[in-house]
């Protein structure tokens, strides 16, 4: 007798999709399908890069799959980093711009095709995202939010289309300026207290990885004398403003030099009378 029985699995979907494809293709048919197959195919090496596989490729849409959640969110922000250098149009014209959703979920499996709410998650994810934009969902989140080099802002539980309301996560990368990166009115939802202490704890995981190399310098400055501690801190101080204020004039050593003269003396006539008293005794 045939086996019947549906195959499910634990994986990572990827979701990408063009913003305003309708729009761009009734301004340029024949352009617009020219550059729709050119990213199709810088994402597809990238897919294929990050051990992933394409599912499907209807309309517009991309769907891929990846064994590692990692890996699956890397991979997205290289398409968003790649599709952003590919970019050369003159700056009127309207660029082609892919939101992708990633989601961490069960599937079924058909074949090689993926189906139930492991995709339409990330589907719907996507249709969250700003254009040229990613956004993830929770379950994704907690496997990758302390492992790549990225920032999340936690977008709280937003209503999605037959999917029932879930906290997701915006990416933020590098290259993006902190206009994109901020909140558009209503998104931050003050009525649930749960939401609100997921966002709090967001925001503090991150600034506590973004501060750990501001610990190891006050830490490394605890250890070391006062003097010296206070001489290094104005002289990174001041070799800052100099910086700052031009470096076709070099100033920042004689004051600098004038410090760390006045603490070696210091410290060289600090010790002088404990050894004058050893040499007593």
């Amino acid at each position: 007798m045939p086996d019947d029985k549906v195959k499910r699995r634990l994986t990572t979907v990827l979701c990408a999709d063009v913003h305003g494809y309708s729009r761009l293709m009734e301004a340029d048919e024949a352009g617009t399908l020219e550059t729709l197959r050119r990213y199709r195919t810088a994402i597809a090496g990238l897919v294929e890069r990050h051990d992933g596989r394409i599912v499907n490729t209807w309309g517009d849409a991309i769907i891929a799959e990846f064994a590692s959640v990692v890996e699956a969110v890397q991979c997205a922000v290289e398409i968003q980093q790649e599709i952003s250098n590919q970019d050369s149009g003159p700056p009127d014209a309207n660029p082609m711009r892919f939101r992708i959703g990633v989601n961490l979920g069960d599937v079924m499996v058909d074949g090689s095709d993926l189906y139930g709410d492991g995709v339409n998650i990330a589907a719907r994810l996507q249709e969250l995202a700003e254009p040229g934009g990613i956004v993830i969902s929770s379950s994704a989140y907690d496997q990758v939010h302390n492992k790549l080099s990225v920032g999340f802002d936690c977008l709280g539980q937003r209503p999605m289309k037959n999917i029932a309301p879930m906290t997701s996560y915006r990416v933020t990368m590098s290259g993006q300026t902190a206009q994109a990166r901020s909140f558009p009115p209503g998104e931050r939802l003050t009525s649930q207290g749960a939401v609100a202490g997921s966002e709090t704890g967001a925001v503090h995981r991150d600034r506590y990885q973004q501060s750990t190399w501001m610990r190891f310098v006050s830490d490394g400055l605890a250890k070391l004398p006062r003097p010296v501690a206070v001489a290094l801190t104005v002289s990174a101080f001041l070799i800052l403003i100099n910086v700052f204020t031009g470096m076709h004039r070099i100033w920042f050593h004689w004051p600098v030099a004038a410090i760390l003269f006045g603490v070696l003396m210091r410290t060289a006539l600090g010790r002088r009378p404990e050894s004058d008293g050893k040499r007593n005794r």
